[in-house]
């Protein structure tokens, strides 16, 4: 299983990500900003991501990852 993971110190702001996602769940938030100033991009609902990837291609600061999470059975 993957996951979206979103450097917030990389992320310019630049909005190319919110238009790339099929799904339309990522989104410039108006509260968060990085140490540059920048309103970084959210995930704004993990569940309905379809890990296409999209994100990931289009950030010109690979700031969006797509990223492998180990499941654990507790």
């Amino acid at each position: 299983m993957t996951k979206i993971w979103i450097d917030h110190e990389q992320c310019k702001g630049c909005g190319l990500c919110t238009t790339a996602c099929p799904k339309q769940i990522l989104k410039l938030s108006n509260h968060r900003f990085n140490q540059k100033g920048y309103h970084t991009v959210e995930l704004i609902d993990d569940d309905a991501c379809i890990h296409c990837g999209m994100c990931t291609i289009i950030c010109p600061d690979c700031a969006i990852l797509l990223k492998e999470v180990v499941q654990t059975n507790n």
